[in-house]
Parts: structure tokens; C-alpha cells; sequence
């Protein structure tokens, strides 16, 4: 559950600090099933509108929510929850305020001083020096604070694409090459090995996490085989192809049927998280609900279906504060999300969807343990454009049962729609978008479905199934499966 602490509540217009943070956020996200929360950058901070990606000081959190003990106090109450940290990190570049790093003693002491190399002319910021031992130093010894001392959980890494290339977002002649003549910025790969490899010796069990938009190879490779060492990395790609897809009025998706399937080519050559963060409900994006299309029961039911679809594609899973009960609006920093909407039965039966998506997937092996293995997925319908159905087969460890999710991106109703299973007997429908509890029309398998002896889609079973409109659907065998035998 990724928060904006100052803007996810403002009681009396001002943000909550972390005692309230304890006592209202933690439980919340407790009841929603979420096992982490991900905190935009709390290092301190110049400029509110950058959100804490312009960090001024990197080893000291935000006075906007208390002191440094105070969130110490937030971090232990959340592990004492059940529920992990993650805080957003940004050493890829710095504000350039007199009172903070830049020309910190005259000179470019932390940054370049070839603006080719030390200007972020996206941001307008300064970039580290990463080629420099001192700097390279000085951010480790920032990461291994935030977890050593405050015991969070993990680092989110921003913007390391930009770190990666010599060349991001610059024009021809706007940028130095390394000293082979490329655009690869190979002090700062080399930072991001040395921080991740001593994360790994000193804090075993902490996870590091990469915004990497590029295909650059490796990011969740280990350091020893020439990776880059991250943990995950954030699925920029199948966010994009799935958002655009389900923008599109459903007429349309049939035309459009690969973007939703071509993530499944490139899902297992790293270990990824699903994100649909910060980024995608501002400046002009609007919030997920109002990125889908037509009258406001499709907008609900087309949400829906996204969750379902998501929380069922192989991937961890990250969703941005509002989202899990369909925000209106935009992201404001300056406002609090719009609790009343919790008054309307679809708000609210979006918000109950999310927590029963939450409860299925930590309670279902087949749901997370290979996430990042091939054999933990198998297409069952890949080419059903004309219907724009999606069904797939998932597969856990030992006594984990196998599911099936099949996903209707139509408002069409499907009855006696036939697919394959692979294992014969009842089929339970333990999930399913269209249900009345979450606002949908209450179409469903009445429980579940038997298969019969017939072959379809290369697999010995069948079976006929109602698919919900704009829904997505999930059944589990009560018997375990053995995905290797024939």
C-alpha cells in the first residue's frame, strides 16, 4: 500500500505525524490484508510539490510528521502489526538549495561539475558524483541508516533508469560518454551493485526494490553473476500496456488483445512488482476510476476486473493510497484523500474486493510462491480476441491447490463458455468480481463446476462456465496437482 503520509489523512488540514499515523494508517492497512506499506521519500525535504523525491538531507526524516524516535515508534508498531516498511529513496539526485549539498564547500563537492554529467534537466537538479569513493560512501551509509537504525524493511530505489544512462532525457551533445564511448553510466552501476551487495551482507532478509523502465538486463540479478542486485523491480512495461488497454472503450480491445498478453512474454526474466503508483493519477492522468471508460457501473465493474486481473498475474503487487477504493479525483499533495466517497455502496464494495484480493493471495500458494517461475503459470485462452477473455492457470508448491482465472474485459455476459482445466472434478468459484458484495450485477457459477471428460485447449477437461460482464473469475481444485507430471 503505497501512502503519501501528509496527504492520505489532514485532520484540521494538517498532516498527521507519526503517533496518529500509528494509531489510524497501521490498522487500516492491517484490516485490508496489505503486508507492506511503501512511504513516498521521507528524507528531509525542501520543496513539498517534489513529494520527497528532491531529498535535502538523506539521513534525517522529515520534521513534517515529528521527531526521528517518533517514527521509529511507527516503524516497530507496524512490524508489531504484522506489517513491513518500505521507504522510497532517492540518491540519484539532490535540490540545489544554498543550505543543502550543492557546492557544499565551494566546489562540486557531491556532484559533477560538467553539467553534462551533474544536471538533471528534468527535475532541474544536481546529480551525484557516483565516481567519487567519498559519495558513493556517504549514500551507502544513507541506505544502511534507514535500515539499521530505523529497522525498516526495504528500499525502494527511485528513478534508476536515469541513473543507468548517461544519455536520459538529454539531446544529442547535451551528454558526456563513458570512457568506452557509451551512454552507460558506469560509476553509477557500479554504486547500485556496492549499495544492494552491502545491504545484503548487513541486513539479510531487507529487499530492495528498482523503478527501472528500460530493458536493461539484470536488475534482479545477483551482484556475483554480473546483475545489478535488486530484489524487484517494478514492472513499468506491464503497467503501461495494461492501463492503455483498459482505457479503451471494450468494443476497442479486441483490436488490442497483446496488451495484456504480451507482458506474460518477459514476466519470469526478473523477479517484478505490479505497480499502479503515484505516478499514474496525476498531472493530467486522472485516477484509476476515471481512466476507465463509460457510465459510472462500467467505470466500477472495469476497476474491478483490473484487481482481479492484477492480483491473479504473476508479480507482487503495489497499489497507490485511494486506489484500493476508487478515488475520483486526481492525487492532490495537498489534500486528503476523499474518505466520504466510503459512504457509497461501489466505493465501498471496491474497498471489500481489495481486501478479499488481498486474503486470497497471501492464503493460496498458487497465488505467490512462483510468482517469478515459468511453471507457476500456463495460458488456458491466450487468443480469444473476439471476446476479449483471458483465462490462465496458476501453481504453487506441494499441497498448494491450482486456480483458474478466466477474465471478461467485454460487458457481453458469456454462458457455456468452454475452456480447458487440468484436473478433472468440481471447480470452486472462490472469487469473483461481478459479485453483489463488491456493486457488482451478482453473475456467477453458483459455487463452482464440474468438468467432463473432453479435450479443449490441449488439456483432457472441460469445463462450461458463466463469465460475469467486466468481470474477472477464480476457482480452486481441492486437490493439489503435480505440475510436472503429463
Amino acid at each position: 500500500y503505497e501512502v503519501h503520509l501528509a496527504s492520505w489523512l489532514r485532520p484540521h488540514e494538517r498532516a498527521l505525524d507519526w503517533g496518529a499515523a500509528t494509531a489510524k494508517l497501521i490498522p487500516y492497512v492491517s484490516a485490508l490484508g496489505f503486508t507492506h506499506i511503501e512511504l513516498l521519500p521521507i528524507s528531509e525535504y525542501p520543496f513539498g510539490g517534489s513529494w520527497g523525491y528532491q531529498p535535502l538531507a538523506l539521513f534525517a526524516p522529515t520534521a513534517r510528521h515529528g521527531e526521528a524516535n517518533s517514527f521509529a515508534g511507527f516503524v516497530d508498531a507496524c512490524h508489531a502489526a504484522g506489517v513491513g516498511v518500505i521507504l522510497d529513496w532517492a540518491p540519484g539526485h539532490f535540490p540545489d538549495d544554498a543550505h543543502g549539498l550543492a557546492r557544499f564547500d565551494g566546489t562540486a563537492l557531491y556532484e559533477h561539475q560538467d553539467p553534462r554529467e551533474g544536471f538533471h534537466p528534468d527535475w532541474n537538479t544536481v546529480i551525484y558524483n557516483f565516481g567519487r569513493r567519498e559519495v558513493r560512501n556517504f549514500l551507502v551509509a544513507s541506505a544502511l541508516r534507514w535500515l539499521e537504525d530505523f529497522h525498516v524493511d526495504g528500499l525502494r530505489v527511485d528513478a534508476v533508469a536515469s541513473m543507468l544512462y548517461r544519455d536520459y532525457s538529454r539531446a544529442e551533445g547535451q551528454w558526456a560518454p563513458n570512457i568506452h564511448g557509451g551512454r552507460e553510466n558506469l560509476e553509477a552501476i557500479d554504486f547500485l551493485r556496492r549499495v544492494n551487495a552491502a545491504i545484503a551482507a548487513r541486513c539479510p532478509g531487507a529487499i530492495t526494490l528498482a523503478e527501472e523502465s528500460t530493458a536493461w538486463p539484470g536488475v534482479t540479478a545477483p551482484v556475483s553473476e554480473g546483475g545489478l542486485g535488486f530484489t524487484y523491480k517494478w514492472n513499468m512495461g506491464w503497467m503501461n500496456d495494461t492501463l492503455r488497454y483498459m482505457a479503451r472503450d471494450p468494443i476497442h480491445r479486441r483490436w488490442h488483445h497483446d496488451e495484456i498478453t504480451f507482458s506474460l512474454m518477459y514476466a519470469f526474466a526478473e523477479k517484478f512488482v505490479l505497480p499502479l503508483s503515484h505516478d499514474e493519477v496525476v498531472h493530467g492522468k486522472r485516477s484509476l476510476l476515471e481512466k476507465m471508460p463509460g457510465d459510472d457501473w462500467r467505470k466500477h465493474a472495469s476497476l474491478r476486473a483490473l484487481y482481479g486481473l492484477m492480483w491473479t498475474h504473476p508479480g507482487k503487487k503495489l497499489v497507490f493510497m485511494g486506489g484500493e477504493f476508487g478515488q475520483r479525483g486526481e492525487w492532490n499533495h495537498d489534500a486528503q484523500l476523499d474518505w466520504g466517497l466510503l459512504q457509497s455502496d461501489p466505493h465501498e464494495g471496491l474497498l471489500a474486493l481489495m481486501r478479499d484480493l488481498n486474503q486470497l493471495y497471501r492464503g493460496e500458494g498458487a497465488m505467490h510462491q512462483r510468482d517469478a517461475r515459468g511453471d507457476g503459470f500456463r495460458w488456458i485462452v491466450v487468443d480469444d480476441r473476439d471476446n476479449s477473455v483471458f483465462a490462465f492457470a496458476r501453481f504453487g508448491e506441494g499441497a498448494a491447490r491450482p486456480l483458474l482465472v478466466v477474465v471478461n474485459m467485454t460487458p457481453n455476459p458469456h454462458t457455456n463458455y468452454c475452456l480447458g482445466a487440468p484436473l478433472a472434478g468440481f471447480w470452486h468459484e472462490i472469487l469473483n468480481t461481478d459479485s453483489a458484495v463488491y456493486g457488482g450485477s451478482n453473475m456467477g457459477n453458483l459455487g463452482g463446476a464440474e468438468t467432463r471428460d473432453a479435450w479443449a485447449h490441449g488439456l483432457p477437461q472441460l469445463l462450461e462456465l458463466t463469465l460475469p460482464p467486466l468481470a474477472a473469475i477464480v476457482l480452486r481444485h481441492d486437490h493439489p496437482i503435480d505440475i510436472h507430471d503429463d
